[in-house]
């Protein structure tokens, strides 16, 4: 059966050690020339609409997006080796993504606030990109709000993977903002609570199954399966 498995990156696969803010303060840093009076907020938005947020607090114009990618881009470049050394995976993921790649029929692939270059990095400094399809993914340039992103992807996966408009697809992510994007759309979602957010808090968000993590590689294999005949 066909099934589409989209998964976030920051702290559903990878704990990112605050790596990504300073991503964001560095890129903000450049194109400014001054540092941000505070952190960017992240939890689930998109890296358009993060950056978007930053200028607006600082009553500053927000440059062509050109400029905003290219800056993102190197300061997450700039970070790589410092990601690997002080983030790490979460428990589970490298099982659950070899496990649903190797399955006949599914795209797992991700879909992430990150700019493509980002997602890049954050996948390989824990040699996870090889492990997923991330041409057919969707990416933070990619829109503002992240339900938006679920289309992106239906896009290119029928375009470059023949798989249907219609299959099934299921997010896994740690925010409201990821349980949003599967209601919305009308995706299947587990939740995992590796991040800020609490079981309960997912659960009120909407996501009907919440897990404390994906080291369950058997239960998670099960669910996707569960969705996939759907």
């Amino acid at each position: 059966m066909p099934l589409i498995v989209l998964w976030d990156i920051d702290h559903t696969l990878i704990d990112n050690a605050g790596v990504s803010k300073e991503i964001y303060a560095a890129a903000f840093t450049a194109l400014t020339g001054a540092p941000p009076v505070a952190a960017a907020s992240t939890e689930g938005r998109t890296d358009r609409l993060i950056m978007r947020n930053m200028f607006l607090r600082h009553d500053l114009p927000l440059p062509e997006w050109e400029l905003v990618e290219v800056a993102l881009a190197r300061a997450g470049q700039d970070r790589l080796d410092e990601l690997a050394r002080r983030g790490s995976t979460l428990p589970g993921v490298r099982a659950a993504l070899k496990a649903a790649s190797v399955q006949a029929g599914w795209v797992s692939s991700v879909l992430t606030g990150n700019i493509a270059a980002n997602a890049q990095v954050k996948l390989s400094a824990f040699d996870l990109d090889r492990l997923l399809d991330l041409p057919v993914g969707a990416y933070g340039a990619d829109a503002v709000q992240r339900s938006d992103l679920v289309a992106v992807a239906r896009r290119r996966i029928q375009r470059d993977r023949g798989l249907p408009h219609g299959a099934p697809l299921v997010l896994v992510g740690d925010t409201p903002l990821d349980v949003e994007a599967a209601l919305v759309t009308g995706s299947r979602i587990i939740a995992v609570a590796t991040g800020i957010h609490s079981p309960l808090e997912l659960a009120s968000a909407g996501a009907s199954v919440v897990l404390p993590d994906l080291s369950d590689t058997v239960g998670l294999l099960a669910r996707l399966e569960a969705s996939a005949a759907f």
